[in-house]
């Protein structure tokens, strides 16, 4: 029981602060979209495939996103240079800077945050996030 408020309260405290130091959203681009784009910029690049797979949808439906983000100038593709069968999917660099303001918190706000603490506190945010960030990435175990 203990555990669960532990997680209750990370994930109070988690939507807290993205709620609160979150940019303000200028374009109009769904869940899934964002979504999309994490997967390509976490993974440098991706095949529609592997874009399905991670969203869990059809391969049409993966498609039919990346056809729309092409189209607004987030993405783009290119053959593989290993495989000109496989299609490759990236981010363009406006695709970088409209995923920044949809999964990033506000530098500004965070500065003015951060003014405030003390080193101690600094280095135990740090310490904190790159612990939860180093054990994230091991997912799944």
């Amino acid at each position: 029981m203990m555990e669960m408020n532990f997680i209750a309260k990370l994930n109070q405290q988690w939507t807290d602060i993205y709620y609160l130091l979150h940019y303000k959203h200028k374009d109009n681009i769904s869940h899934q979209a964002i979504r999309l784009m994490q997967h390509i910029e976490k993974q440098g690049e991706a095949t529609i495939g592997a874009l399905a797979e991670y969203l869990s949808v059809s391969h049409n439906t993966a498609s039919e996103h990346t056809k729309r983000l092409i189209q607004k100038g987030l993405v783009a593709k290119r053959r593989s240079q290993q495989d000109e069968r496989k299609v490759l999917v990236f981010l363009t660099q406006e695709g970088r800077a409209v995923l920044e303001q949809h999964t990033q918190l506000d530098k500004e706000k965070l500065k003015e945050i951060i003014k405030r603490m003390s080193t101690s506190e600094k280095e135990l945010l740090e310490q904190a996030f790159e612990l939860l960030s180093k054990e994230a990435k091991q997912w799944p175990f």
